[in-house]
């Protein structure tokens, strides 16, 4: 297949599954076994394009953000509360990242762990649908400091590839007793500085194979990546947001559930 359009792939399954509950990773791994491709080649890519979706949220938040700092520069409570919460959401994932970075590597190109976890996500998604307290908290900056901290913590299952970040940060959330929007919204803004970071350190890792163009996986074909993924997620958020504040997150769970088992069974039938 050729580079460029595994590339468009690529960049389209991140752009529509950065920001749903199922796993923008775990679709990645699963494709990289369906397509036949050599997913060791493509490691820096799918890291470095997930910035593209990332930058969908700045462009649709843009507003909350320009009011952000010019609050921080007021030294306005509210602005001030946002990113307290923001960054101690993100610090449990990036400490326990940079101790378990090689464990979580070894599972980065297993398939059935993905699967699995498909399966598991969805029903945990589902129990907590069904059990979760409903709160009348709403924003960011009204988040208490030990619900940042549990949502933070939940994050950190997503280094399992196939729980999905969005998933583990939004049923975190909601278990504390966030209401959906404040969840989702809460997830995509601690996505910033979480991928913010782990692109500087696929860049800095694999900064000469990428200016080399190793195996065609140069900054040429990152870029076509990045684009796509930012354009579709761009159109994908704003669905979503629209969509799980009416109707919840159930059908993301049976949809995991689904593709996980058929993950399962075309893997044992290889």
């Amino acid at each position: 297949m050729p580079i460029l359009l595994i590339a468009i792939i690529l960049g389209i399954v991140e752009g529509v599954t950065e920001f749903l509950p199922v796993s923008s990773t775990g679709h990645l791994i699963l494709a990289s076994t369906l397509l036949g491709y050599n997913d060791a080649q493509w490691n820096a890519f799918n890291v470095i394009i997930q910035l593209g979706a990332i930058l969908a949220i700045v462009v649709l938040y843009w507003r909350t953000f320009w009011a952000v700092i010019e609050g921080l520069l007021k030294r306005d409570p509210v602005a001030i509360r946002f990113v307290r919460n923001v960054l101690i959401g993100f610090l449990p994932s990036a400490l326990l990242g940079f101790i378990l970075l090689k464990h979580i590597e070894a599972l980065l190109g297993n398939a059935t762990v993905v699967a699995i976890a498909f399966i598991a996500g969805g029903i945990a998604i589902l129990v907590i649908e069904k059990l979760a307290k409903r709160s009348d908290t709403v924003g960011v900056a009204e988040l208490p400091v030990k619900t940042a901290i549990g949502i933070g913590i939940a994050q950190c299952l997503a280094m399992i590839p196939g729980v999905s970040r969005s998933g583990a940060t939004i049923m975190g959330a909601l278990s504390l007793g966030v209401e959906r929007r404040t969840a989702a919204e809460f997830s995509f803004f601690l996505a910033i500085p979480t991928m913010v970071g782990a692109t500087t350190l696929e860049l800095a890792k694999h900064h000469d194979e990428i200016m080399a163009g190793a195996s065609g996986v140069g900054f040429g074909t990152i870029a076509v990546g990045f684009v796509v993924s930012f354009v579709v997620a761009l159109f994908v958020v704003r669905a979503f947001v629209a969509y799980i504040s009416k109707h919840g997150f159930a059908p993301f769970a049976w949809y995991r559930i689904i593709a996980g088992a058929a993950a399962l069974a075309w893997l044992s039938l290889r």
